[in-house]
């Protein structure tokens, strides 16, 4: 959070709840508070922009029922074009006229937005390019209504990763490369591989959840399975099982907030060093203490959720040949791998690790899904998406 001075800062407020347990004012606005780091979060306690029920307060004071936190966080004039910042040198895999696709590494946020008004992709791409297309609104807007809601934050963007998932990103270079690009995100043609990292011993060779994702009510910055949400397929398949870990493929049919990592933890996988959805413990193994070391040192390796958008592949927008582009998993998620491979090879019987005999498939499902004519591809929220 850069703070400057109030003046230029929204007042955002949060009221502990009847049942609210104890627990430190820092963590209880970590998973309020999107895109926010500890540290940054502490600084902000420490220099007055967060009140406890109106008057300063310490980071270690354990918030009780009824306690009102208000958080000064800067203001995000969306109407106006992010500013151009140099932020390293973009990893940029294919580029045209009017589209590129890049490789966006790990903490590094796609568009600004709450905590994260500058220093994200969308700044850097403005500093290379100079002027990207900006996303659409919807046609039934009347003009004014429209100039207030027209997103230049998010000039070139058409999707969107989570900020601690690394991989390959689409970005529109022109207005054809826009209109392009998102009508085939709404059309779900476009192709999407991830591979991830999950808790347990995943059973059925392939699968599909067929579960519908909405806000969390415990936290804004969260989702959850639940009947009502927005509708949301995510596919998998089984690459190879550690024992008391799987690694599996994605691909996705919808591109919902925390999709994959929501799917996951729903079916009782989280993906593994996952802190919002409970993959940063140890969810499946031993009670050995060599065995907690084993993985707090995994923990160490991959100190975010094990997931990267491995391919991306569309149709070009003025040439309709295919485009189609893989990215390697990073140096980390490749060492991850290759210590549980080690792992499993000394501590386990061979037969846990085999797929069975007979090829499964699973399919979980949940009832009552809101999906309309409208429905968009892509959630409108001001965090990121998992894709």
């Amino acid at each position: 959070m850069n703070y400057i001075d109030k003046e230029n800062c929204d007042v955002v407020t949060y009221k502990a709840d009847p049942k609210q347990e104890p627990m430190r004012l820092d963590k209880f606005l970590m998973v309020r508070i999107m895109n926010i780091t500890r540290n940054q979060l502490q600084k902000a306690i420490e220099q007055d922009y967060v009140l406890l029920n109106g008057e300063p307060i310490h980071a270690a004071y354990r918030i009780k029922p009824g306690d009102v936190v208000s958080v000064y966080q800067r203001k995000l004039n969306r109407n106006v074009l992010p500013e151009a910042q140099d932020i390293g040198e973009l990893d940029i895999r294919y580029e045209d006229d009017d589209v590129l696709i890049l490789f966006k590494p790990m903490g590094l946020v796609v568009h600004p937005g709450v905590g994260n008004p500058d220093g994200t992709l969308v700044n850097g791409l403005l500093n290379y390019f100079g002027q990207l297309p900006i996303p659409a609104v919807p046609a039934h807007l009347s003009a004014e209504v429209a100039a207030r809601q027209t997103p230049y934050d998010r000039a070139g963007i058409v999707h969107r990763i989570d900020k601690n998932t690394t991989g390959l990103l689409a970005v529109a270079k022109s207005d054809i490369g826009m209109r392009g690009l998102a009508k085939q995100f709404f059309d779900h043609t476009i192709e999407r591989r991830y591979i991830a990292l999950a808790w347990g011993n995943i059973e059925a060779d392939s699968g599909t959840i067929n579960a519908a994702i909405g806000r969390d009510e415990r936290s804004k910055k969260l989702r959850s399975v639940q009947e009502g949400g927005k509708h949301a397929i995510t596919h998998f398949r089984v690459l190879k099982r550690f024992g008391y870990v799987t690694l599996v493929e994605c691909k996705l049919e919808t591109g919902r907030t925390h999709q994959i990592r929501v799917h996951f933890k729903y079916i009782g996988h989280p993906l593994f060093g996952d802190s919002e959805y409970g993959g940063d413990r140890i969810v499946a193994g031993t009670v050995f203490s060599k065995y907690k070391q084993f993985v707090f040192n995994c923990f160490s390796l991959m100190p975010h959720q094990a997931l990267h958008a491995f391919s991306l592949g569309f149709k070009h927008p003025r040439t309709d040949e295919f485009i189609y582009q893989e990215c390697p998993l990073p140096d980390n998620f490749t060492a991850l791998i290759d210590k549980w491979e080690k792992y499993t090879q000394n501590r386990l019987s061979g037969d846990i690790l085999q797929a069975p005999s007979t090829p499964t498939t699973a399919f979980w499902e949940v009832k009552g899904a809101s999906k309309s004519v409208d429905d968009e591809e892509e959630d409108d929220d001001d965090d990121e998406l998992e894709s």
